[in-house]
């Protein structure tokens, strides 16, 4: 039988109903609020409800809106590039470690370049971890080492080729302006040249981040928004363990 198309909802199961948010340099008038529908409906909207404004000075204004699109999908068609790695918890990961490798690994982490966020990384590396679940400094057979915030790239390579690093992980939240993506791809760069990019895992990681673009910019796997320190030392542990296996 062929499979059901859906479609967003908001009152009730297909009616197509989307909640919008965007800013426009225009102020909160009836002109403004125009140009919001106009927007809307420019993309193919119908039903189009502007149902609030705040101002955010100088002429600029957020919009929220309700709206009905026709667009649809079929769940078949979906294709998603994920992390196929079974996800361990830390004594899991430990056991394995200890029985796949037999030594502890050492996984060297910071925020690179401009960027001073450190929730990510932290919530990844740090013992005290994130939602119940501790970071890699926790783990009896990894050796983690937080470099922190606006580490340069240069400098996370030193100190990854000074270790003897087994991984880099390589947290970006700021993105305005695609910065995430130029920084990544410095550091994958860098690494090429320095001949470093095969000698350890690259991992990358932030709210947007897909395993699939981590992947199209060289790393070997990403990591985003709803993910733990169990995935990543899951990945670390069993793709270190299947290269060792190769050899």
């Amino acid at each position: 039988m062929k499979n059901k198309l859906i479609r967003p909802y908001g009152d009730t199961l297909g009616d197509g109903k989307i909640q919008f948010s965007f800013s426009l340099p225009m102020p909160a008038t009836e002109e403004g609020r125009e140009a919001a529908r106009l927007i809307l409906r420019q993309m193919g909207c119908e039903d189009i409800d502007i149902c609030g404004t705040r101002d955010l000075n100088e002429g600029f204004t957020q919009f929220i809106a309700y709206a009905t699109c026709a667009a649809a999908v079929d769940p078949q068609d979906i294709k998603v590039k994920t992390v196929d790695t079974p996800v361990m918890d830390m004594e899991e990961t430990d056991d394995f470690i200890a029985e796949h490798i037999g030594r502890e690994i050492t996984v060297v982490g910071a925020c690179i370049e401009s960027d001073a966020h450190t929730v990510g990384i932290d919530a990844i590396m740090n013992m005290k971890g994130y939602n119940h679940r501790y970071g890699l400094e926790r783990y009896q057979y990894i050796n983690a080492i937080n470099l922190g915030a606006q580490v340069p790239s240069e400098e996370l390579l030193r100190r990854a080729r000074e270790e003897k690093a087994d991984a880099i992980l390589v947290s970006q939240v700021v993105t305005q302006k695609n910065i995430h993506l130029k920084n990544l791809t410095k550091l994958i760069e860098l690494a090429e040249a320095e001949g470093l990019r095969h000698q350890m895992l690259f991992i990358c990681g932030g709210p947007r981040i897909s395993h699939e673009l981590a992947i199209e910019l060289g790393y070997d796997a990403g990591f985003g928004t709803g993910s733990y320190s169990t995935d990543v030392a899951s990945f670390i542990a069993i793709t270190l363990a299947g290269q060792r296996d190769k050899h």
